[in-house]
């Protein structure tokens, strides 16, 4: 081995999304021709480093993935090296192992780390720069909540698979006169909601953002009725909830940087629909599908101008940056102004103006 040779790691941390596998080609492809840097893959995100489980990737390893869904590392949405649930007595107490993350990374000879993931997995790697790890973020999820950058990777996909339900649920709402309401994620940020809410024409929108009331969705129902429209499409994302009232939360999973399941108010409002104006209500909840699949010819470019860029700003020396995408320009900015924020829908956006222009309906008004 050519001990001059750099050697950079890199890992996906967090939910998988489409897109991932195009980062770590990118990464693999620029890093290996451009600087003639060997490439270690880190499985099942921090994890992987907490329990030694690295490969060397090579061009023959990335070849055929940038359309493949999910990512050739593996993830983990739990493993946290400075937070390890350990069993001590009858007790599980949480522990910083995260001398063993840096001992694997020394073990390996990898200068550099390259983390991609979303706000937990950052929130992570801006740790891990503190203890002297040279670190460089890639912002992914489908949720487009990271702060710091207009859009994540895996947005579109999402939205693409979410404005296809909304379009399929158009024509079986008004051919049995139905309300529909999808369901969409986006944990506490609306979104995938809005945006596809948008796209297929959605008639009423309920986000995190701004609370709902429900005599104000009720209403707009039976408006529509009233000039004929006896159907109305509902998106809502996962997060929305009623004013006054807190979220709907499917499960709590011990453990995870984000304990929170969301999930469920999509039937609640469906229930609480059918109680007040009787009319028949059905709910569709999409999960994971939104996450699974081919990613859009978007977010594979983009994903690919973001693997570039991170190999790119370790050439440079740049640690401590996660890369970013403004105004159609590839940017960094330091990890330590974006972890814990997320970037939610603004209530005075442009794009929620243009939906109550054309007559969506927030459920506020």
């Amino acid at each position: 081995m050519n001990n001059n040779k750099r050697r950079i790691g890199v890992l996906t941390g967090g939910g998988d999304c489409p897109g991932l596998n195009a980062v770590i080609r990118a990464v693999t492809k620029s890093a290996i021709t451009d600087h003639d840097y060997t490439v270690i893959g880190i499985e099942d995100g921090f994890l992987g480093l907490l329990e030694d489980r690295t490969r060397i990737l090579n061009n023959d390893d990335v070849s055929g993935i940038l359309l493949a869904g999910g990512t050739i590392l593996g993830t983990s949405n739990t493993a946290n090296p400075f937070s390890v649930p350990c069993k001590k007595g009858n007790k599980i107490v949480k522990e910083d192992h995260s001398d063993r993350a840096v001992k694997t990374l020394k073990r390996h000879s990898i200068d550099a780390l390259i983390c991609i993931g979303g706000d937990g997995t950052h929130a992570v790697a801006h740790k891990m720069a503190q203890l002297g790890v040279k670190v460089v973020g890639v912002p992914k999820t489908i949720d487009n909540d990271v702060y710091g950058t207009d859009i994540t990777f895996g947005f579109n996909s999402a939205v693409s698979v979410a404005t296809d339900g909304v379009d399929r649920l158009h024509t079986t709402a008004e051919s049995h006169h139905r309300v529909m309401v999808l369901e969409v994620m986006g944990r506490y940020a609306g979104w995938i909601a809005l945006e596809s809410g948008i796209a297929g024409g959605a008639d009423i929108i309920l986000l995190p953002e701004i609370p709902f009331n429900l005599d104000a969705v009720c209403n707009k129902i039976k408006e529509r009725r009233k000039h004929g429209k006896r159907f109305s499409l509902i998106v809502v994302s996962e997060g929305a909830h009623p004013k006054g009232k807190s979220l709907t939360v499917k499960k709590v999973i011990k453990g995870s940087p984000d304990p929170l399941r969301l999930g469920g108010i999509g039937q609640k409002i469906a229930d609480d629909i059918e109680k007040k104006i009787r009319i028949e209500t059905r709910v569709t909840v999409l999960g994971h599908l939104q996450r699974g699949g081919t990613p859009t010819p978007f977010d594979r470019v983009l994903a690919t101008r973001f693997g570039v860029e991170a190999v790119q700003l370790i050439a440079k020396g740049s640690y401590g940056r996660m890369v970013a995408y403004k105004n159609d320009d590839i940017i960094s900015v330091p990890i330590h102004k974006v972890v814990s924020k997320l970037k939610v829908v603004p209530k005075s956006s442009s794009i929620i103006k243009a939906a109550r222009a054309v007559g969506t309906t927030f459920g506020d008004r």
